[in-house]
């Protein structure tokens, strides 16, 4: 695509639509509050505490109501990474005309990475991180039985969408265990996706922490950490003195806990860390 065709919001819509294929950890996030933060700037995120029941006794008055939690959450970009390459005249007369779209693609992959460790180092924050374990085939169904025995225990319930997500060495473990349910379809391992266990929807990346000798691996819910994203900006231009070609953009983007009992950290070794 020539300097001359470059329509802004069509680039926008390129790279972010290129970035969704290759999210793995921003994909199990909550990503509601994304078209608010477009008009608004950083938001302020109410988590809603547990609401309590009580018996109602026929015309006896009901207690005072219920304050819901007004603690709130500031939910914006924090981390921004940018993007500025360009593509020579003679370089893009000679090979493929879609060399323009190959390298924004190239530069979604870069940021998606980016923005998949941002996700994953959330680890730290975590209220709830286990002893370190190291995992075979033999105790693997073991361990991931006592993350759901956990999560049941605070009342994250079967309905509730919960994600485990490893590493490649944890994930080999996993598959194994020679686990029924567990998939080797190329088709439906999209996204990192191996399949379910144990009520886990379970996610592979290479983007798990590996840090004081073990994997921190993360079980939750896919409400648990809120996620936001704007491409703040994208320019084209002709560089001076060159004949070239030019793209540059400006990517925000932010993550934080917003229900940290819905959020477990499994430190998990194998025999080849």
């Amino acid at each position: 695509m020539s300097i001359r065709n470059f329509i802004q919001t069509v680039w926008s819509e390129t790279l972010l639509n290129s970035l969704e294929k290759e999210y793995v950890a921003v994909r199990n996030c909550n990503r509601e509050f994304e078209s608010e933060l477009k008009n608004a700037g950083d938001l302020k995120v109410c988590a809603i505490n547990p609401i309590t029941l009580v018996d109602y006794i026929r015309n006896v008055p009901m207690r005072d109501p219920e304050i819901v939690s007004d603690s709130s959450i500031t939910i914006g970009p924090t981390m921004a990474k940018a993007f500025n390459f360009q593509i020579d005249d003679i370089d893009k007369a000679q090979s493929n005309p879609h060399i323009m779209q190959s390298a924004m693609r190239r530069a979604a992959s870069a940021l998606a990475n980016e923005a998949d460790q941002h996700v994953f180092s959330l680890y730290d924050g975590s209220d709830y991180i286990l002893d370190p374990i190291q995992v075979t085939p033999e105790n693997i169904i073991d361990v991931v039985i006592s993350l759901r025995e956990m999560m049941l225990k605070k009342n994250i319930n079967s309905n509730t969408q919960t994600v485990l997500e490893v590493s490649p060495a944890v994930a080999s473990v996993i598959l194994k265990a020679n686990i029924a349910n567990l998939t080797n379809n190329e088709e439906a391992m999209f996204n990192g996706y191996i399949g379910s266990l144990i009520g886990f929807d379970v996610y592979v990346s290479n983007n798990v922490i590996f840090e004081d000798d073990s994997y921190k691996c993360l079980a939750r819910t896919k409400r648990a950490v809120s996620f936001v994203e704007q491409i703040k900006s994208i320019e084209a231009y002709r560089p001076a003195n060159l004949f070239a070609d030019a793209i540059k953009g400006l990517y925000l983007y932010g993550a934080q806990i917003v229900y940290p009992d819905e959020f477990f950290v499994a430190q998990l070794t194998t025999s080849s860390t």
